[in-house]
Order: C-alpha cells, then sequence, then structure tokens
C-alpha cells in the first residue's frame, strides 16, 4: 500500500546545517543503532525489535513505545534540536531518566542507509510518518533549497506487513540501502549491542531483540568465560558478572565516595578481549543512565603497563547527567573532556583505581603463574616471573583432566610449586656456571689434574656399563670430550692448581661447598630451607669468580 505525505512533514532546520550535524557526524553503526534504541527507550518502549535482511540491504527497528501523533512528529521528530528537558523535566513518566538530551540524535538514522522510512502511531490512531530519500536530500542540498521545498515523501506500508502486525503502539523505521553497515554477523551485532546497552541485558524490563531473538549475557559467554579477576565498584552488581565462570575468581571490592558504581575485569589472555569476528575490542567504558558514553576511557590516561592488553569493564556515572550539566559531544560518541565529573573519574581511576587494581592483578597473577606486571621487580624478578610461567604451563601436562583424584593431583602440584621454581632457577645457574667454566678452560687450554683425570674415567666406564645395560647404542653427550664428565669441584682444582688458598677468595672453596646441595637438586631433590639458602649464597660466590675469569686478565 502506497500513502502520500498529505500532512506535508518537512525538516524544521537548514538543509546544509542538517547534512553536517546528521550525515556527517555519525561513522558507527552501532552508535546509530544507539540512537534508535535510545528513542525507544525515551518512549517508554518495553521492547525494541531490529531485524536484519542482508540479502535485501535493509533492516528495521521496531519499538513498543508511545508512538507519536502528526503533530508530534513534525513538532519533535522533525524540529532538529527539540529536547524533552526543555521544561526541566529529566525523567519519563514511567521514572525512567531521559537518554536523549540536544535532540540532534535523531538525525544519525540518516547516515546509514539510502532511504529511511518512519511509521509512528499512538494507541488507537493510524501511522503517520514519512521517507527520507538520501539521494533526493542530497539534490536539494546541492540546489540550496529551503525545508518548504524539500516534503518528505510518502510512505510504503509494503516495507512493514510483518512488524505491523499486532503492533497497536509505537515507532517502525525501515532501512533501505544499508549495505555497508551490516557487513558483520547477526552473532556479533548481537555482541556489540549486549556491550554497548547496559539495560539490553540487565533490565527487565527493557528488551533489545535482534531477529527475534532477545539479546542477553549469553551473547557475551565468551568474555564472561575468559573473565579471571573482577573488581567490583561501590557494591555493583548485574548479571554479567554472576554469569563469570570456570575461570574467574570471587569479585575484589573497590569503594569510592563518588556515585560511580561498575565493574573493572581482566581476562586470561590479552586477545580474549577481542570481539570474535569484528574489529572491535572490549575496553573499560562509561555509561551514563544505562548508555555507553564514552568508549574506552583508559585512553585518557595511558600507562604503558600491560594490564591495559587485559583490562575492560563499565562504569556507570548517572550524575554526569543532571540538570544544567551536558558532557556530552555533539556527535553524541564522547565525553567533553573538561567536564569536571569527567575528570574526577579521571582522576579516581588514575590516582587509586588502575595502581591498585595493577598491583593485586600482578599478585593473583603470580600466584597461578602466569604473566604479570614484570616491571614490578619488587615483588619478582624477571628471572622468577618466568620461572613461575615455565612452571605453571608444565604442570598442565600432569593434572587429570577428572577422575577422583584430580583435586588431589591439583594440590600436589601447588605444593611442589615453590620447590619446583627454586630447583628449575637452580638448575640454570648450576647448567651455566658448570659449563662456561668448561668453556673457559677449553680456550685457555687448561690442563686437568691427576685426580680429574682419574675421574673422568671412572664416570666414562659408568656410562658405558649403564649404555649397556640400558641396551642403548647411540651417543649421549654432544660433547663427548673430558670436562663434560667433571664437576665443578675437579675443574676449579684444575683451574686454581693444588694447595690450600688460606682465607682468599676461592672457586675450589665454592665448589667443594656447593656440590652436596648441587646433587640433590641435580636428583630432583626438595631442599630444606637452610640447604636452599646454603645453595643461594654459594652460588652468588661462584659467579662472582666465574664473571672474573671470564673478564681475563
Amino acid at each position: 500500500m502506497q500513502a502520500v505525505a498529505d500532512d506535508g512533514f518537512k525538516f524544521e532546520i537548514s538543509l546544509s546545517v542538517l547534512n553536517h550535524l546528521g550525515r556527517n557526524l555519525y561513522r558507527n553503526f552501532i552508535t546509530v543503532l544507539g540512537e534508535a534504541i535510545s528513542n525507544s527507550w525515551d518512549a517508554e518502549a518495553r521492547n525494541v525489535w531490529i531485524t536484519i535482511d542482508k540479502e535485501n540491504s535493509s533492516f528495521t527497528i521496531k519499538d513498543d513505545g508511545i508512538g507519536m501523533t502528526a503533530e508530534d512528529f513534525q513538532g519533535k521528530f522533525l524540529k532538529v534540536g527539540y529536547s524533552k528537558r526543555k521544561d526541566g523535566t529529566y525523567k519519563t513518566e514511567g521514572e525512567r531518566p531521559f537518554i536523549g538530551a540536544k535532540g540532534i540524535g535523531k538525525l544519525a538514522l540518516l547516515s546509514c542507509a539510502q532511504k529511511v522510512s518512519v511509521f509512528t502511531k499512538t494507541e488507537g490512531n493510524d501511522y503517520v510518518g514519512g521517507v527520507i530519500d538520501n539521494s533526493g536530500l542530497d539534490a536539494a542540498i546541492k540546489s540550496d533549497m529551503t525545508p518548504d521545498q524539500y516534503p518528505l515523501e510518502g510512505l510504503d506500508f509494503s516495507l512493514i506487513e510483518e512488524p505491523m502486525e499486532g503492533h497497536e503502539h509505537g515507532t517502525i523505521i525501515h532501512f533501505a540501502g544499508t549495505k555497508e553497515h551490516i557487513r558483520n554477523s547477526i552473532a556479533h551485532l548481537r555482541k556489540l549491542i549486549a556491550m554497548t546497552f547496559r539495560f539490553s541485558v540487565i533490565d527487565e524490563d527493557f528488551t533489545i531483540h535482534v531477529n527475534g531473538d532477545p539479546v542477553t549475557v549469553d551473547d557475551l559467554k565468551d568474555l564472561a568465560g575468559n573473565t579471571e579477576f573482577c573488581w567490583v565498584v561501590n557494591s555493583y552488581s548485574d548479571e554479567f558478572i554472576e554469569s563469570f565462570t570456570g575461570k574467574a575468581a570471587e569479585p575484589i571490592a573497590l569503594t569510592t565516595t563518588l556515585n560511580v558504581s561498575g565493574f573493572l575485569a581482566t581476562v586470561v589472555l590479552p586477545r580474549h578481549l577481542k570481539i570474535t569476528g569484528t574489529d572491535e575490542r572490549a575496553t573499560v567504558d562509561l555509561f551514563v543512565n544505562g548508555r555507553l558514553r564514552e568508549k574506552n576511557i583508559i585512553r585518557h590516561i595511558p600507562t604503558q603497563r600491560i594490564l591495559e592488553s587485559y583490562l575492560y569493564g563499565q562504569l556507570h556515572f548517572d550524575e554526569m547527567d543532571s540538570p544544567g550539566n551536558d558532557p556530552f559531544t555533539s556527535s553524541r560518541e564522547g565525553i567533553v573532556e573538561d567536564d569536571e565529573n569527567f575528570q574526577s573519574l579521571l582522576d579516581y581511576l588514575k590516582q587509586t583505581v588502575l595502581p591498585h587494581i595493577l598491583d593485586e592483578w600482578d599478585k593473583l597473577r603470580l600466584e597461578r603463574g602466569r604473566e604479570g606486571d614484570e616491571d614490578n621487580t619488587k615483588r619478582a624478578t624477571k628471572k622468577q616471573r618466568t620461572i613461575k610461567s615455565l612452571y605453571s604451563q608444565a604442570k598442565g601436562d600432569y593434572k587429570p583432566e577428572d577422575g577422583e583424584n584430580a583435586d588431589k593431583v591439583e594440590g600436589w602440584l601447588n605444593e611442589l610449586a615453590p620447590d619446583a621454581e627454586f630447583n628449575i632457577s637452580a638448575y640454570v645457574d648450576c647448567f651455566l656456571s658448570e659449563n662456561l667454566v668448561r668453556k673457559y678452560m677449553t680456550n685457555e687450554k687448561v690442563e686437568l689434574s691427576g685426580p680429574s683425570k682419574t675421574e673422568v674415567k671412572d664416570w666414562r666406564d659408568r656410562e658405558t656399563k649403564r649404555k649397556g645395560e640400558a641396551n642403548i647404542s647411540f651417543t649421549i653427550r654432544r660433547d663427548n670430550d673430558d670436562l663434560s664428565y667433571l664437576g665443578m669441584d675437579h675443574m676449579a682444582k684444575s683451574i686454581e692448581g693444588k694447595g690450600d688458598p688460606g682465607p682468599n677468595p676461592s672457586l675450589i672453596k665454592d665448589a667443594v661447598s656447593y656440590k652436596p646441595v648441587r646433587n640433590a637438586v641435580g636428583h630432583t631433590g626438595l631442599l630444606t630451607d637452610n640447604a636452599k639458602t646454603h645453595l643461594s649464597m654459594t652460588f652468588e660466590n661462584i659467579k662472582g669468580r666465574i664473571r672474573t675469569l671470564l673478564k681475563g686478565p
């Protein structure tokens, strides 16, 4: 059914200004969807249905709000700059806080389709509305027409035959010619919508449907499932936080005197922030009255620390939208940076929250044997962090996924962690120190002492015997020279010669002192605290002596 716009609806603004305000300000498809959804929220809608038809490059947004009369459509919707707040009202009759403010957000709808058809009705009345054809609008702007010279086109009701069924009141907007803007899959659009609108996933009185199915926290289950740690601000709670499972630890409380609530969370790996199949990443976002107002607010206070690669969250600061205060940019995609409330929030994040979370995150990650803040050398050196990570990865090969002993084995692995980390470090020191001494002796052509030659012969004989017992015919040692059969004590005696060095520093003394504990490490023994202290102190002496040897005369 074709209808003519008998009412002569037209924009109440210069068409050139309309062009700059509406069609050039909005670059993000989700932002465009957001404006339509926000209008539905302000119109007391309980549901918004988004139906995407990729095959025909079109989509429809329908709500069950109060709708508009012809007077409302002309005097409010088409009057650019009309604000629902002009009389000081900041809430709907149903006590919802208004999201719209400047009255220009509706122009976003012009930016994503060649032709936009608006159908709206109040209860008990017929539809009114009109069609904005961007090709015609372009011609009107080019010809410098006035709004009176460019009336909206009539409605084609065949476009909304299905959405009209059972639609007693509300608004339906049909977008035609939208191929560039709906290239993401439906699943990915659902995720982006869920992340952009807090009320779409947790408000029982407002539901967004995409192609017939409601958007819920399940659309973010990948992100929730890969969340490792969470900090909640001022006792905030919602269904999304409650959906954290598996890897997530119990939420940690944060408080502030600012009237802010929300959460910050970290994922197991940076790649888990990526929204699969899109260019989007989860970030720390600012919401006001349930709507995303500033994405990735951490970019205003970059720290260059690794935490930023793992962090995301939502902070809700409804106080920013208060009488006499309009902190939102004209594009509705950001906050005016010098806004006092916004600066207070950034200061709180910079001075208190981020340093606190960074420190706690590093501690918690280390406890799990994962990469943390390697710049925090007070807590653990880079070497210690690497060893913890190595053990954590290695123990995964021994953890049974299920079975009655799974928890017991997990306990054993955790119990062995401190000893394993010490022994790994000790073995690396043993390996490096002894092999560097071998390299030094080869380079300096140091002659082996008599006892050392005897030691070599004994070890060669033992090895030959054991290879025979094991039926091994291949060569085991890559360097099959005599030095590979000697420990630090024999090599030290060959380097420093015979005799008692007395009170002077001596590699011989340290090598003899460290041998028993070194052998325990080599045989995977668990050391006492005294043995660990003894070995650590002896290693420092040995490393000092080796550095002196390698430096040369």
